[in-house]
């Protein structure tokens, strides 16, 4: 994972950089027509829901987002914004499990690529919406099955998990200069279990993020 992530920031930096050699030098530019280039931080809110019904309550949770946006300006009002997210999520959970009571606690690490279009009405407002790839590739969990609690800090092995989730996210960004204030909401469209024989409950994410940035 971590070759996966380092090849798409170099390959970012590069195609911004040979942009960036394209484009206008004088900085006097209409800013929603500029190539933009940014880092970003922040946090998400985060719960699941069960899309088919079953006995599964969830309470939401914090977690960290972090990573790289890109604007790319297809005219003046339009434009297409990729980003490349370290991206915190899961839930807190209660249920009943093969006739018995658990719950557990559950922090999803993805690394996330919205796929944005941006529409750009003023200056300093950008709306954004678009499909979401992401992949799981960290969980912590804390089980308690009955009697019995468990730990587990573990690099995430696939046990009927989909690790490769397609989702929509939809928002909005406040440009002041060069700060990016940002707020997204999104959901996943495929659900977590794969095949559908796993042990865990059936879910899919859902998050709202906040989070603020600088660009170039």
């Amino acid at each position: 994972m971590n070759k996966i992530t380092t090849f798409c920031i170099l390959a970012v930096m590069s195609f911004t950089t040979v942009l960036f050699a394209q484009s206008d030098d004088s900085g006097k530019s209409e800013p929603r027509s500029r190539i933009s280039l940014g880092l970003k931080a922040g946090l998400n809110f985060s719960n699941v829901w069960d899309s088919e019904g079953e006995e599964f309550e969830a309470d939401g949770k914090t977690g960290l987002a972090a990573g790289l946006f890109l604007g790319i300006p297809i005219g003046k009002f339009i434009g297409f914004q990729p980003e490349f997210l370290i991206s915190q999520k899961g839930f807190k959970a209660t249920g009943i499990l093969l006739g018995q009571p658990y719950s557990f606690t559950r922090t999803l690490t993805y690394f996330d690529v919205p796929l944005q279009l941006q529409v750009k009405p003023i200056k300093y407002l950008t709306l954004v919406l678009g499909p979401q790839y992401s992949f799981l590739f960290h969980e912590k969990s804390t089980y308690t099955f009955g009697s019995n609690s468990t730990d587990q800090d573990i690099e995430f092995k696939n046990d009927n998990i989909r690790n490769n989730i397609l989702g929509f996210v939809a928002g909005a960004d406040i440009n002041i200069s060069h700060v990016v204030l940002s707020g997204r909401v999104g959901f996943d469209i495929t659900k977590n279990n794969g095949d559908g024989s796993s042990t865990v409950p059936r879910y899919k994410n859902q998050w709202a993020q906040f989070t603020i940035g600088f660009k170039i």
